[in-house]
């Protein structure tokens, strides 16, 4: 059975394997999956950053 690629895969999977495997394992992985935050609030805080941050448009 093949896995799935993810988004971050397909677009630079090629040109930078060892940063998809941060953000695919560790970031989305470890960081994102801890208890200490509810799904909701982790959501709530990353749009905001992002918001803030001047990013408000989502691109697909």
């Amino acid at each position: 059975m093949q896995r799935q690629l993810t988004g971050a895969q397909k677009t630079i999977g090629d040109f930078a394997p060892e940063l998809i495997e941060l953000t695919d394992d560790v970031l989305l992985g470890n960081v994102w999956g801890r208890k200490d935050l509810s799904p909701h609030e982790r959501s709530l805080i990353t749009i905001s950053s992002l918001i803030t941050g001047g990013t408000t448009e989502i691109s697909s």
